[in-house]
């Protein structure tokens, strides 16, 4: 574990207000990555995760003893992180849990607060009987994708996009060019 004077959590449901407002505050801040989530339209979706995620033992927050507040106001709160068992219909060799919403207030960054949200999440995860972690990083995140190497992760899958701007429904652009070949 990380070598930090903050204590990680489980999050508790006064706790939900204050994360969802720095998941806002990472939304934001990802889009400077390229990230299209638009941050504060997502709030009350994101509380509502916050909340369930609460309940259900899926987030941790990292809280600072030293800070002077009531911690019914979040304010003590210095980062947070949201896991789960990964869920589907797929049968896999591996039972896979995700690490999502990683998220460090800006000015206690670098001193392994990040870090230890994240091993706690891994032991959960390895406690509730997953084999492997995967999680996702914005390909333009420098510094979120070599944090993540740091800690042992390594790519596994691509994911690939293309804006649609500009493109007529025949899948053509508006100057009339396009992928000739089929």
């Amino acid at each position: 574990m990380a070598d930090t004077d903050v204590r990680v959590e489980p999050a508790t449901a006064d706790d939900v207000d204050a994360v969802t407002d720095m998941w806002v505050a990472l939304a934001a801040g990802q889009r400077e990555h390229g990230a299209t989530l638009r941050a504060e339209a997502n709030r009350a979706t994101v509380r509502e995760w916050a909340a369930q995620s609460a309940v259900t033992g899926d987030l941790l927050v990292a809280r600072d003893p030293g800070a002077a507040s009531d911690e019914a106001d979040g304010s003590d709160l210095v980062g947070f992180v949201g896991f789960s068992l990964e869920r589907g219909d797929y049968e896999r060799d591996a039972v896979r849990g995700t690490v999502s919403n990683l998220f460090v207030v800006p000015e206690r960054r670098g001193e392994g607060i990040g870090a230890a949200l994240l091993d706690a999440a891994e032991r959960a995860l390895a406690e509730a009987g997953a084999d492997r972690v995967a999680l996702e990083a914005l390909a333009d995140n420098d510094g979120a994708r070599a944090f993540y190497a740091e800690h042992g992760y390594e790519s596994h899958r691509v994911e690939l996009t293309k804006s649609l701007s500009g493109v007529n429904g025949d899948g053509r652009s508006d100057d009339g060019s396009g992928d000739e070949s089929d």
